[in-house]
């Protein structure tokens, strides 16, 4: 399956498309297509790359 997130690094700020109430998450880690992202309004939460497309904050 493909990673749809292979831009992201760690540190880079993201949203996740489906659950806005979440905020602006901070990559942790990016490992053969797991994402771990902490949001401030939600946690520590490891994302499967190839179903959740993560969007990038600016």
């Amino acid at each position: 399956m493909e990673n749809l997130n292979e831009f992201l690094e760690p540190g880079m700020l993201v949203k996740h498309p489906t659950q806005p109430e979440w905020g602006i998450g901070q990559v942790q880690s990016c490992i053969n297509g797991k994402i771990t992202v902490n949001f401030p309004d939600h946690g520590k939460v490891v994302i499967d790359g190839t179903r959740i497309c993560l969007l990038p904050h600016y």
